[in-house]
């Protein structure tokens, strides 16, 4: 396959991943200020900065409140991040790639991008939110859905799940690395009612909320959340659960092409961290520092892939 056909798919599904998990936390945001209305500012702030967007938000906008940061992350298209910029960035890679795309992959691409676009032409108001992130949600996974439904297990279908899972690992990390040093307004909190909603709330902005219930019988707290987005290999959006992903595909592809890159030995390697850590371990050392180092690693994991397979070549 052509390196410029494989960078197509790959940043096509991370686009597709990325505007789901700008929704996700911007659900996320809108909940949180309403449990700290006085603190409203600070929450917006952290979603903003979850994102990755911060300075780019603080060029145009003095302060953080909650119409100005939906705006900017679903409808600004001078952020590169915003829902609608991503959408639109898929559905062009996708065109770029049409001609290894099934007919209902390229369909449900096509319409999502038609749909949000549509959806994102005005300011959300209040009342509309939920409904509009429902339906970015929704989007994005009618594609995954036709992608999993209609296309070939081959190299294609490897890049494009290689882009998914790397763009998923991020933000899980994001999330978890915000909430534990931002969103916490001071130590006292610390196992407080108000900081078990918080972590709920993350829990309901990486669909796991359900899922942490019937295995820990409904006790919040931190330490067991922060396990089980980082380490649980059941969870389709843990860490763990992604390199799992990341690893088999990268091998199928060594297996395809008959050779091996670093990016197999780099993939390999966090994964093998993550399999033989534990939850004790890593707060022992810092929550702050592995999630910051595994972000790092999963940056430069991407860098690598773009790099062995010659995405721009």
């Amino acid at each position: 396959m052509l390196g410029k056909t494989a960078g197509g798919l790959y940043w096509m599904f991370r686009y597709l991943e990325r505007s789901e998990n700008t929704a996700r936390l911007v659900e996320a945001g809108f909940r949180m200020a309403l449990t700290r209305s006085a603190a409203a500012e600070d929450e917006w702030m952290s979603v903003v900065q979850t994102a990755g967007v911060q300075n780019e938000f603080l060029a145009k906008h003095e302060n953080a409140d909650a119409p100005a940061v939906i705006d900017f992350l679903l409808r600004d298209k001078s952020n590169s991040s915003s829902v609608l910029s991503v959408v639109e960035g898929a559905r062009n890679n996708a065109r770029l790639v049409r001609t290894a795309l099934t007919r209902e992959v390229w369909e449900a691409t096509n319409e999502c991008w038609l749909t949000l676009k549509d959806a994102l032409a005005r300011p959300v108001r209040d009342r509309e939110l939920p409904e509009t992130l429902a339906l970015i949600r929704q989007q994005s996974a009618l594609v995954r859905a036709a992608l999993h439904g209609t296309m070939l297990r081959n190299e294609i279908y490897d890049f494009a799940r290689i882009g998914t899972f790397l763009e998923r690992a991020d933000n899980t990390a994001r999330i978890l690395d915000v909430k534990y040093y931002v969103l916490l307004p001071s130590v006292m909190f610390v196992g407080s009612s108000l900081d078990n909603v918080q972590w709920e709330t993350i829990l309901r902005s990486v669909s796991a909320q359900r899922a942490y219930r019937w295995l820990n019988d409904g006790d919040i707290n931190p330490r067991g959340i922060a396990e089980f987005l980082i380490l649980d290999r059941r969870l389709p959006r843990s860490l763990a659960f992604c390199y799992t992903k990341i690893a088999d595909n990268l091998t199928y592809l060594a297996d395809d092409y008959g050779e091996r890159h670093g990016c197999h030995e780099t993939a390999e390697n966090v994964l093998s961290r993550l399999r033989n850590n534990t939850v004790d371990a890593i707060f022992d050392k810092g929550l702050h520092e592995f999630l910051d180092g595994f972000i790092r690693d999963n940056n430069m994991l991407g860098m690598q892939i773009e790099q062995d397979y010659r995405f721009y070549g």
